[in-house]
Order: C-alpha cells, then structure tokens, then sequence
C-alpha cells in the first residue's frame, strides 16, 4: 500500500534563532500558570508565556529572555532536561507555539504528553544530551542572531560550523515529514471515503 504523504503540511525542518531557557525541570504551570486556563480560547496564551518570571511587581524582569531584545523573534526554544513535566494541559505548548516557538531542542528528555501535544501543533520536539545543549546554549547567548537549522529527515541539528545528531520519536519524526501530523487534515483527506462508506449505513439515512 501507498504511503500517505500531505505534501502541503509536511515539515522536514525548522530554521531560525534560538532562545535559551536551559533550566531543567521546568514545568507546564512555570510556562504557562494555571490562572490562565480559565479562559476558553487559546487565542491570548502567547502573552501568558514565563509570565510569572518576566514580570516582577509589575515590573519587566528585561534580563529574562523572553524579554531580552536580543532574543526578539526567535523561534526555536533550547530548554532544559524534562522540559513540559507536570500537567497535561495543553494551554502550554499552545502559548509556546502562539509566543512564536516553531521547536524546542531540550536536554537529554521531555516530559511524554508535552512532547505530543507540541507535535500535534506541528512544533518539533527533539533532544541532545546536555553536555551538547549546554554548547548550543553557549553559542547563542555569544551569537544570539546566528541562525539554527534543525533538519527531521537526517535528525541534524546544525549551529554555527558544529552538527549534532538529536532524538526524535520516530513516530513524531515520520508524522512531520509525511504531512500527517495535523490529524484534521488527514481526516478532511479521507472525507470522500468516509461519506461513501457512512452512505452505505442504513443507520444513518435519517442523517
């Protein structure tokens, strides 16, 4: 059988800058806190990010880096080891995604269901050790504007003149660079056998 490909949503890499928040162990309430999850869309979870830690007293905390200009329109987070433990709420990889984060290279783990509820953003999750972290970490904070390129299909993570192998599910990796990660577009792909087939359903002609 014919492997299924989307070519319109197939994501075989992300490049751009990077922002450090190596921390490890950094929860989904750090991320994003609790208080916020009364609200019934994810539309203003973007301005919710770190927001416990970027303002203090009501005061912009400018060496954060989410704040620091340095790091203004970067796109791939390098966070710690166990990134996303904690909950499972899904308003924290949400306000990652809508902050701007397109990945996230971590530390040696992420947390299970943060890792999936990134993926089904279509936001990348991968993982070095954090020996080779703590490297990448170093050359952005030294060149916050040089550009990353984190390539799914040779599981390549390329900084400055310096290439590392990273971990992927391979679930996760093949949903990307097939296309079939966004589940609503897979399932509008196989709308017209699924009409056909519910039209054969004398159950549902009341329908």
């Amino acid at each position: 059988m014919k492997k299924l490909v989307i070519k319109e949503n197939m994501i075989v890499g992300i490049k751009g800058t990077g922002i450090p928040k190596p921390q490890p162990n950094l929860n989904t309430d750090d991320i994003l806190p609790a208080r916020f999850l009364k609200e019934i869309t994810f539309s203003n979870m973007g301005n919710y990010v770190f927001i416990d830690e970027r303002y203090k007293d009501g005061k912009e905390v400018k060496e954060h880096p989410f704040n620091d200009p340095n790091y203004k329109g970067a796109n791939i987070l390098l966070a710690g080891e166990n990134f996303g433990c904690g909950s499972s709420r899904e308003h924290a990889p949400q306000g990652l995604h809508r902050f701007g984060i397109d990945a996230i290279v971590a530390g040696e783990s992420m947390a299970e269901i943060f890792w999936g509820n990134c993926a089904s953003l279509g936001v990348p999750g991968v993982t070095v050790s954090n020996e080779e972290l703590a490297k990448v970490v170093d050359y952005v904070t030294q060149n916050p504007k040089s550009q990353l390129d984190i390539d799914l299909k040779k599981k390549m993570l390329t900084y400055g003149n310096q290439k590392v192998k990273f971990n992927i599910p391979e679930g996760q990796r093949e949903s990307f660079v097939t296309g079939l990660w966004d589940v609503v577009t897979v399932l509008k792909h196989y709308e017209p056998r699924t009409d056909a087939f519910a039209n054969k359903l004398d159950y549902l002609s009341f329908l």
